[in-house]
């Protein structure tokens, strides 16, 4: 499915949240940057399920040249756009799940609307607790559904009518924008996930509603 979007994601992607996806991520690369700024260290840093690369690059930019930025993804498709925009970059066909890396290889691994996409969350938050070292910051940035009272009928209407109509008729591939609704109607809400973080045993664990709480950044560092 995402090979098939994958060449109208990007212009979806910001048409669809009216570019407020490029705030979203700004907030995750600044969260990220301020928690490893107690710290010195050489390691790179992971994007999981990094699709074209947006959040890759953000990472890049906001944490600066010196530091190593990856991204893996499921799909290559997707990850061929991300290459082409930053060839220079390491970039990786894998599993979430079962990343080919070694134990501690990170300083930090994020993630930008492609977590609630894996089989298993509790298994991906034990793989991203494996793959960092002590010390290290996992950011988790998805689409949730608002708090604020008046925004919630709203949002449920574009969402669940209005997005899957534009999406699959720009696309060309109406299910793929059914399937998005259903899979953050399925995902769990900020503060259960935060509990399996906790149980997963991360530390420091806390959310950050976005935009009345269209997105939400979770946080968390292995000790």
């Amino acid at each position: 499915m995402f090979d098939e979007i994958a060449p109208t994601y990007d212009r979806l992607n910001h048409l669809l949240s009216l570019s407020v996806d490029r705030y979203w991520r700004r907030r995750t690369v600044r969260a990220v940057r301020q928690r490893l700024a107690l710290r010195q260290d050489s390691r790179p840093i992971l994007d999981v399920c990094c699709g074209t690369g947006d959040l890759t690059l953000a990472l890049r930019a906001g944490l600066g040249e010196g530091v190593e930025v990856l991204g893996a993804d499921f799909s290559g498709v997707m990850l061929s756009r991300a290459q082409a925009k930053a060839p220079e970059l390491g970039w990786l066909q894998a599993d979430g799940l079962h990343l080919p890396f070694a134990d501690g290889s990170f300083a930090a691994i994020a993630t930008a609307f492609g977590f609630r996409n894996l089989a298993d969350y509790r298994a991906g938050l034990s793989e991203f607790w494996r793959l960092l070292q002590p010390g290290g910051v996992v950011a988790i940035l998805e689409v949730a559904r608002p708090t604020v009272p008046v925004l919630g009928p709203l949002y449920q209407f574009y969402f669940e009518r209005v997005l899957p109509r534009l999406g699959g008729w720009i696309s060309g591939h109406p299910e793929a924008y059914r399937y998005l609704p259903s899979s953050v109607s399925r995902f769990p809400a900020p503060p259960e996930l935060a509990v399996w973080m906790r149980e997963a045993q991360f530390r420091a664990v806390e959310y950050q509603r976005l935009s009345g709480g269209i997105a939400t950044l979770h946080l968390g560092i292995r000790p």
